[in-house]
């Protein structure tokens, strides 16, 4: 890998957490694509709940992997990010329940 050809660190880092770590990369990166072929359907730039979701578990692997790792600036980097996107997933769901409580029953 990268990291092994620059300084050796991946030469003592278990398959699965290389997998963890480069899993929520892929994970976290993959939800700009989702975002941006979303917003080209609209015409207009859309989040959708899947970036929130993609965000949230892209970011905890990631942390989890950095955690492992011990590595103090990449675990800083990912701390800040979880409880955001955790929150805009309560945000979302709670503005989906008010919808659906304030439209009337159908006849």
């Amino acid at each position: 890998m990268l990291a092994e050809a620059i300084d050796g660190v991946a030469q003592g880092t278990p398959w699965y957490w290389l997998a963890v770590g480069y899993g929520g990369q892929i994970v976290f990166g993959s939800r700009f694509y989702v975002q941006w072929l979303a917003s080209e359907k609209r015409k207009q730039s859309v989040v959708p709940e899947l970036f929130w979701w993609l965000s949230l578990f892209g970011a905890l692997m990631t942390l989890a992997y950095a955690l492992y790792r011990m590595d103090g600036p990449f675990i800083m980097a990912n701390l800040g990010g979880p409880p955001i996107y955790a929150r805009n997933l309560v945000l979302v769901h709670r503005a989906r329940r008010a919808a659906t409580v304030a439209q009337p029953p159908a006849s």
